[in-house]
């Protein structure tokens, strides 16, 4: 027999978390981790679900009843709201500029749609002339868009124009909101969205675990409607209704834990209420703008379309993008991130999120990008950035 491995305490290196995701999590936030377990059907935790769905409907601006934290990452709840709605059979149009574009036609696939694609370039918005021909070409069920695409640091507008297409055609809308909720703007009725999806460790500020959802009536009368269950049975938005709805009765055991940790999460987004939430992200997302452009860079959205929550900013010529993330984590516990897909190579990924979108990182965030920069020979301006930085703050 092998012997008991001999492993020492966990000492993670305390980080700077502004990368795609996850962010720094508040203190409350950890504290609420540490609090004693109850049951899952324990009353106590059955008003603390209770409490999450009222959190989680004033965050996702929506009155709708079926608003749930998944049992598990932000995948899960994507996993969710796709499985449940696309039938097999079903067509669902999805964009391709971006990764998570593609992650919504491979899970469309796997639910036994048939998928088509409304096209723009990686680092540019969906353009609803070209949604309102792919409707008028394709004619499909279901119609999925990134409202903020994590991949190309890309803010979706027109969200209202492209749900008055679909419904036009009497198709559902599935937002993927999980860079967005509690940073951006975000109006899941007054917009006309009918199934949307969240990650909890980017804005909220969350360890990921529990993932927001929320679908109206007319996305969850399609689910109960179903002629053939869900392919996935711990997904089954049919048989969760069945724990998180009225009857609370046993579907799985929910992980205790995370849940306490969303709510606490947002609480605090209730706390400073969440138009003052996205300004905040604004506000520190706009000087860490001003610095990287101030120090001779570029961002890889134009204005009109820059998503606060995710800068993604072009690798200067002569450096290698990796060598910089390195250097930023291993000489400053800094995490920040290079690009997928199409964008490999050629962006920075710069997230500004939940409680690391504070001055303290935004600050040091610019300090030291701009001094491994010039180390690394890129033409750049660090004091000029640090600056202009400075004087948003």
């Amino acid at each position: 027999m092998q012997d008991a491995p001999q492993v020492g305490e966990l000492t993670p290196p305390n980080r700077t978390l502004m990368g795609p995701g996850p962010s720094d999590v508040d203190p409350r936030v950890l504290r609420a981790m540490s609090t004693p377990l109850v049951g899952h059907l324990d009353p106590s935790f059955i008003e603390v679900m209770d409490e999450v769905q009222d959190l989680l409907r004033y965050t996702f601006r929506t009155d709708n009843q079926w608003t749930i934290p998944v049992s598990g990452t932000g995948s899960a709840a994507m996993e969710a709201a796709i499985g449940n709605v696309v039938e097999p059979g079903d067509t669902m149009l999805v964009p391709t500029n971006g990764y998570f574009g593609g992650r919504m036609a491979e899970m469309a696939r796997r639910a036994g749609g048939d998928v088509v694609h409304v096209d723009a370039p990686w680092g540019e918005p969906l353009s609803p002339a070209d949604v309102a021909d792919a409707f008028a070409e394709h004619q499909p069920d279901v119609f999925g868009f990134v409202h903020a695409e994590t991949s190309t640091g890309v803010r979706q507008p027109d969200v209202s124009e492209l749900t008055s297409i679909a419904h036009g055609h009497d198709a559902l809308v599935v937002a993927d909101s999980v860079t967005s909720i509690g940073g951006v703007e975000l109006r899941v009725d007054e917009w006309g969205i009918d199934v949307a999806y969240a990650g909890p460790q980017k804005c909220l500020s969350c360890p990921p675990g529990a993932s927001p959802l929320t679908l109206n009536d007319d996305a969850m009368d399609k689910v109960l409607s179903r002629e053939e269950p869900a392919r996935s049975w711990y997904l089954d938005l049919s048989l969760l209704e069945g724990y998180w709805g009225e009857e609370r009765a046993y579907h799985h055991t929910a992980p205790i834990t995370n849940v306490y940790a969303l709510r606490e999460a947002l609480r605090l987004v209730a706390e400073e209420g969440i138009e003052r939430r996205w300004q905040r992200h604004e506000r520190m997302a706009g000087a860490l703008k001003a610095g990287v452009e101030a120090m001779g860079l570029e961002m890889n959205a134009p204005d009109e379309y820059w998503l606060p929550s995710l800068n993604a900013v072009r690798v200067p010529a002569g450096v290698e993008d990796g060598q910089v993330i390195s250097r930023l984590l291993d000489e400053y516990d800094l995490e920040i991130a290079g690009g997928l897909g199409d964008l490999s190579g050629e962006i920075f990924r710069i997230g500004c999120m939940g409680h690391s979108a504070r001055p303290k990182n935004v600050t040091y965030l610019v300090n030291a990008l701009g001094s491994v920069l010039e180390e690394e020979g890129a033409d750049v301006d660090p004091a000029a950035g640090a600056a202009a930085t400075a004087k948003k703050l």
